[in-house]
């Protein structure tokens, strides 16, 4: 999920204002959200041409959670620090008329000097989407995970339990995940089924590079019946990758929120996908969700 920024969290020079963003976008066609040395597109790099654009000079950004190639994001946030002038809505209708229809900035707001969108979060959000059927959709193809086999979402909400509170997660951690621990702390999953939408929603202080992909491969293995629930624990006990699941696909994925210290108070939207929207059974226990 994240790899690991060695960039201090710095303040913004003297002189240079620092402006957080909302961001959303699909990342089907890009290979992630951090720019590449090559030329292959990156979800930053086309969000920095693009703010370049409206500020007349360069813009590096900073984001809260460094996507992979193909995961998409409704609740990302990000900064960047810059001399130019502008006005909120002037950042945001800016960088939208220079983005390309599958990246787009929801708000922007001028911060304090020391806010940085990684640094200074005190948790992340992510939804999984899976599309349940027999049948492949012909729509949101890029943006949901198909699975035909029916899958039994209380047995996935009883096998999340085992995932719930700190644990060593290595056996749910890519082979190339930079983090210095694998001990991380979820504050909540929880499984849901609309109609033939199953949500799976994760929230903690971090995650390990894969880590939501990974659990949802266990827990679609044992909503499908072909693991028992117990096994869920097994994998997590194990601390082994190679004992779990094969990682689930990244089209279902979706950084959804990004919370932060108090003292930061940033524009709240409704937590998506936009698809999602409505279904109200999704916020019901959480107070801090906006449907």
């Amino acid at each position: 999920m994240e790899n690991i920024d060695n960039t201090a969290a710095e303040s913004a020079p003297e002189g240079f204002f620092r402006i957080a963003l909302g961001v959303e976008y699909k990342g089907s066609r890009y290979r992630g959200w951090q720019r590449q040395a090559t030329s292959v597109p990156s979800v930053q790099q086309t969000l920095e041409d693009a703010l370049s654009t409206v500020a007349d000079s360069p813009v590096v950004l900073h984001c809260a959670g460094r996507t992979d190639a193909g995961v998409h994001a409704c609740g990302q946030v990000v900064h960047f620090d810059t001399r130019a002038v502008r006005s909120m809505k002037g950042w945001t209708m800016g960088a939208n008329i220079n983005l390309p229809h599958d990246i787009s900035v929801a708000w922007a707001q001028e911060m304090p000097a020391h806010f940085h969108a990684r640094f200074k979060a005190v948790a992340r959000r992510y939804r999984y989407v899976i599309y349940n059927d027999q049948i492949r959709p012909a729509h949101l193809g890029q943006e949901v995970t198909w699975n035909h086999r029916p899958l039994d979402v209380e047995r996935m909400s009883l096998a999340a339990e085992y995932l719930l509170g700190v644990h060593d997660f290595s056996a749910f951690r890519a082979g190339q995940c930079q983090a210095k621990s694998p001990v991380k702390n979820i504050h909540h999953l929880r499984v849901t089924r609309h109609g033939k939408m199953i949500v799976i929603d994760i929230r903690a202080s971090a995650f390990l590079h894969h880590m939501v992909r990974n659990i949802a491969g266990v827990l679609m293995t044992i909503g499908a019946g072909e693991r028992p629930v117990e096994w869920a624990r097994e994998v997590l006990e194990s601390r082994d990758r190679r004992t779990a699941a094969p990682t689930a696909h990244p089209f279902g994925l979706y950084l959804v929120q990004v919370e932060y210290q108090d003292e930061f108070v940033l524009p709240q939207r409704y937590i998506g996908p936009h698809f999602l929207t409505g279904y109200e059974s999704l916020a019901a226990d959480d107070p801090q969700a906006i449907c």
